[in-house]
């Protein structure tokens, strides 16, 4: 028999502390794809995509994409963009019903102006549609705020087990091999979520370092007991006020909903009594200077205030501002500023002159006049081929300007926010990373898989913003309690 397999993503880490919507242009300005057009952009991505439809393939089932809608993470989605993607989903996947299943790719940490749960709204729409029959299966992202809604629409949700996330393609792999085993007839997959009354700090969720190491660790003694399809643990997203945030587990098993119960609240357990391990220690900028001094360089700074791949605005400049003062240090940061890169466009290669950043300080919005040289312009696109985390192989910064300051600096200032997952991003520019003491990345661990090669010390910055390190500083309305560390458990 042939099956056919629906493929359907919205895909969002929404962060509610930031005050800018995302509107469809971001989506636009990320990826906007249909039909084919999804095939041709991940089949050889190191993305869950490119994993579910190399499974489909392998096994003679027909996977029909029809729309995949992501964005570089920002502000809460305003419901007129989430009501646009939404309709075109329902749109496409009704034009080619029956189907014998689903395989979906949200993020879990989705969340629009009307629904708070978004991600858990539009799986729920899809299972209206397909019918309570039909399959359906995916991926989550490990900051994912799992909701019983998005449980309660799907049969089973695997999510990835590595950050950065190198694995995605992995995890679809891992999705679609479940999918294609109940479409066979040999398993009857359940699962079951635990949300666990913790959060783990942000900093704290590398998963080649301790804590996780041992969670991980402990995880996967569990995971290979007799009727355990799959186990996940999902760290959660602190920078979405929802009652969702926080640290969850999800458990498949083969038919057995007990054991899966049983399995996932061993897990809770250990996480609950390891609980002071998941809150992080912070370093402040003047910390972080100190050690540069006596580390091996390139020293990465990662600005985890202003983390673009949990919705910050790629603009802080309190570490620019410090080496600045500093004129001690060769560094490098990239920022986003259109401003300034029409600016500087209308200057010639080499040339010398004043230019206006706007940065983020930590009072707020800051002006910078900075002297600077003109070193390139250019169209701002890269690609990255190596497993990097979010598995992207094409990139856009739009309009991109580096210039070189007098205190030893090189900035680079883009007019869209890009996530600093690729080293290309440097190399693509005429940017030699080994040229400079320090190299400043706006992210906390999602950076580390490109950047460790070439930089030996890795040091996070606990700088303010909008994704700072310390979610106690922030004022919740929504989410659930208790929950450690805002509350003793």
């Amino acid at each position: 028999m042939s099956f056919r397999v629906a493929l359907v993503g919205i895909y969002h880490e929404s962060n509610t502390f930031v005050t800018t919507p995302t509107v469809l242009d971001d989506f636009k300005n990320g990826q906007y794809l249909k039909g084919e057009a999804i095939r041709k952009e991940y089949q050889h991505a190191h993305n869950e995509i490119g994993g579910m439809l190399e499974v489909l393939d392998k096994e003679g089932i027909e996977a029909i994409p029809l729309l995949f809608a992501s964005a570089t993470p920002g502000g809460t989605i305003t419901s007129e963009t989430y009501n646009f993607i939404l309709n075109e989903t329902i749109e496409e996947l009704k034009k080619v019903l029956p189907v014998d299943a689903c395989l979906v790719i949200p993020h879990g940490a989705g969340v629009s102006e009307e629904f708070p749960d978004m991600d858990g709204h539009w799986l729920s729409k899809v299972r209206e549609i397909v019918g309570d029959k039909i399959p359906i299966i995916g991926t989550l992202d490990l900051h994912a705020n799992v909701s019983k809604l998005m449980v309660a629409s799907t049969n089973a949700l695997v999510a990835y087990k590595q950050n950065p996330h190198v694995d995605m393609r992995q995890r679809g792999v891992e999705s679609a091999k479940l999918l294609v085993n109940l479409l066979n007839g040999k398993t009857k997959p359940v699962q079951v979520l635990v949300q666990v009354p913790l959060a783990i700090s942000i900093e704290q969720q590398l998963t080649a370092n301790e804590p996780c190491i041992s969670l991980y660790a402990y995880a996967n003694e569990l995971a290979t007991q007799p009727g355990i399809l799959a186990l996940s643990i999902q760290h959660g997203f602190p920078y979405a006020d929802v009652h969702e945030m926080g640290t969850s587990i999800i458990v498949v098993a083969d038919g057995d909903y007990e054991k899966a119960l049983s399995v996932a609240k061993k897990l809770e357990a250990y996480i609950l009594g390891h609980k002071s391990c998941f809150v992080g220690k912070k370093n402040d900028i003047p910390s972080a200077f100190n050690l540069i001094n006596d580390s091996v360089k390139p020293v990465l700074l990662l600005d985890m205030g202003d983390n673009v791949g949990g919705g910050g605005p790629a603009n802080n400049s309190c570490i620019l501002e410090a080496f600045e003062e500093s004129k001690k240090y060769k560094f490098f940061v990239c920022m986003y500023d259109p401003q300034a890169v029409i600016d500087a466009s209308s200057h010639q290669q080499g040339e010398q002159f004043e230019l206006t950043v706007i940065g983020t300080g930590k009072d707020g919005l800051k002006t910078l006049k900075l002297n600077v040289k003109l070193l390139r312009i250019t169209g701002g696109t890269f690609q990255e081929s190596n497993p990097r985390h979010g598995g992207q192989i094409n990139f856009k910064m739009g309009k991109t300007v580096v210039v070189s300051t007098k205190e030893g600096g090189v900035i680079m200032l883009t007019s869209l926010r890009v996530m600093p997952f690729s080293l290309q991003q440097l190399i693509s520019q005429g940017v030699v990373p080994s040229k400079f003491d320090a190299i400043i990345a706006k992210g906390v661990n999602a950076p580390i898989a490109a950047y460790a090669p070439v930089c030996p010390t890795i040091i996070q910055v606990n700088t303010p913003g909008v994704t700072q390190a310390d979610m106690t500083l922030f004022t919740y309305h929504h989410r659930r309690k208790p929950l450690f560390p805002f509350e003793n458990v």
